[in-house]
């Protein structure tokens, strides 16, 4: 079982807003990481390298190259043309890829432990739609098996993200709701870290397999940085 993260990053500008010191785009990419997601697939034009700059630090980059830059499609294509643009990508980095999380760019403070319960959540429910929520609100990022690529493929240019999701549940694809008590699933990076409410997510993932969770990514010194690729 191998679950991409792929990072919806329009407009340009999304990524590289500042979480709490750091892009955007960097923090998404260690939670991920940290949280089990490979690869991670960045979608977003990069005129100036500054994106890349950004994820050049990240973990995934420095645990062996699997975090990606995928320059979009052209933007009228929508962001069901961009996810699909990104799935290929990950499909490239990791034919197994069996399942993504589409992730915003505008959520950074999503925590690796969420990640870890959607997760293995999909590993006990292969075929449902996973969707993160707080306080009875749904979140982000939503975990998509891969069974429903041609689904996606074939829903209209001016969807937004979380009408995607609507049309896949709307399809009759299976579906699990998931209170994982998640601020940042809900929350996005316009709200300060510090103004967040508590997490007070279960005290397991989802799957039902007990862990110590780590320290927080956030707290976790940076590395030489190291180039991700990217993907023309």
């Amino acid at each position: 079982m191998t679950v991409a993260a792929i990072v919806l990053a329009a407009p340009s500008e999304s990524p590289l807003a500042d979480a709490d010191g750091v892009p955007r785009v960097r923090r998404i990419a260690d939670a991920a990481w940290s949280g089990g997601a490979i690869p991670i697939v960045v979608v977003s034009a990069d005129p100036d390298g500054t994106i890349s700059t950004a994820l050049a630090g990240a973990q995934a980059s420095l645990a062996g190259g699997h975090a990606a830059l995928a320059r979009p499609v052209p933007l009228g294509t929508g962001p069901a043309g961009q996810l699909v643009r990104g799935i290929g990508v990950a499909l490239s980095l990791v034919r197994d890829t069996d399942a993504v999380l589409v992730w915003p760019a505008c959520f950074p403070w999503v925590g690796p432990e969420t990640v870890t319960s959607l997760l293995e959540a999909h590993g006990v429910t292969p075929d449902a739609l996973l969707r993160p929520t707080y306080r009875g609100a749904a979140g982000w990022p939503v975990l998509v098996p891969l069974g429903h690529l041609e689904l996606l493929r074939s829903l209209g240019t001016d969807r937004t993200a979380d009408e995607i999701v609507g049309a896949l549940i709307a399809a009759e694809s299976p579906y699990r709701a998931l209170d994982l008590g998640d601020p940042g699933t809900t929350i996005d990076g316009d709200t300060s870290r510090p103004a967040l409410p508590a997490y007070d997510g279960p005290p397991e993932p989802a799957g039902g397999h007990v862990h110590e969770w780590g320290a927080a990514v956030a707290e976790r010194p940076d590395e030489p940085p190291a180039p991700p690729t990217v993907v023309g």
